[in-house]
C-alpha cells in the first residue's frame, strides 16, 4: 500500500488534531463466489512465488451515517471495527486511483452499548466535518469470517493480499439480514508495475474456477441495499 496525498479526503480540524490517522491507500479487486468455490493457484499471478499460510480474522464493523445518508452521498464510509490487524475507527473514500483510508485506534472511543449506540470520537467527527456534521447514526452491522492469504514474490515481499470473505450483513434502519461470500485482492508493496495486467490475471483466475466481478464495489453498499 501506499500513502496518500494529504490534499485528498479529511482535512484535520483543531478537534481532530489530538490524535493523528494513519493513512493507506487501498488498491483492489472484489469477487463474487459460490460458499464451495475452491481457491485458484495464485502462484500463476505475475510476480507471485509463493502463498502463505491461511490467517482466520473474525471481524465486527459498524457503520455510521446521518439521518440523510450525508457520507453515503459523498461514497465516504465511517466505521467501528473489532478484529484483524486493523482494527479501530476508519474512514474511507472512493476515489478514481483506489480507496483512501484514515485510521484511529479503538481506544479513541467507549465501545458500543447494549442498545447498539456507537460514540464517534472528536477526531474523526472532525475528519468527516466537510460531508457531515452528524449526529451519526447506526447504517449496518457486517460481520466477517474472513480467511488472509499473503502472495510473496521470490524474496518474500508481499505482492499483495487475498481475503476469503464469508459475510453476514445487517441493515440496521431497514432491519434485513444478508449473507455472502466473496474475495477481495488488495495490490502490496512489491507489486507489479503493470498494474492492470496483474488485474486482468487475476480476473482470469477467479473465472477459471467460477467467480465473477462483483456487482457490489462496496460490503456497505451491498448490506444497504440488499
Amino acid at each position: 500500500m501506499s500513502g496518500t496525498d494529504a490534499a485528498v479526503g479529511p482535512q484535520p480540524s483543531a478537534a481532530a488534531s489530538r490524535t493523528e490517522p494513519s493513512r493507506s491507500l487501498e488498491v483492489e479487486r472484489t469477487y463474487d463466489v459460490e460458499d464451495d468455490t475452491a481457491l485458484p493457484d495464485w502462484t500463476a499471478l505475475p510476480g507471485v512465488a509463493a502463498v502463505g499460510d491461511a490467517e482466520v480474522r473474525q471481524l465486527d464493523a459498524r457503520y455510521l451515517d446521518t439521518e440523510d445518508l450525508a457520507l453515503a452521498r459523498a461514497r465516504v464510509a465511517l466505521r467501528r471495527r473489532e478484529g484483524g490487524p486493523d482494527a479501530g475507527w476508519h474512514v474511507k473514500i472512493s476515489a478514481a486511483d483506489g480507496r483512501h483510508e484514515w485510521h484511529w485506534p479503538l481506544d479513541a472511543a467507549p465501545a458500543p452499548g447494549d442498545d447498539g449506540v456507537v460514540a464517534v470520537p472528536e477526531d474523526v467527527v472532525g475528519a468527516v466535518a466537510r460531508w457531515a456534521a452528524g449526529p451519526f447514526l447506526p447504517l449496518a452491522r457486517i460481520r466477517n469470517r474472513r480467511t488472509a492469504y499473503a502472495l510473496r514474490d521470490a524474496d518474500g515481499a508481499l505482492v499483495a493480499e487475498v481475503v476469503d470473505d464469508r459475510v453476514t450483513a445487517v441493515a440496521e434502519r431497514r432491519g434485513t439480514q444478508t449473507s455472502w461470500r466473496e474475495w477481495e485482492v488488495e495490490l502490496g508493496p512489491a507489486a507489479p508495475a503493470d498494474t492492470a495486467a496483474f488485474f486482468a490475471a487475476v480476473d482470469g483466475a477467479v473465472r477459471s474456477v467460477g467467480g465473477w466481478p462483483a456487482a457490489s464495489d462496496s460490503k456497505l453498499g451491498r448490506a444497504i441495499s440488499g
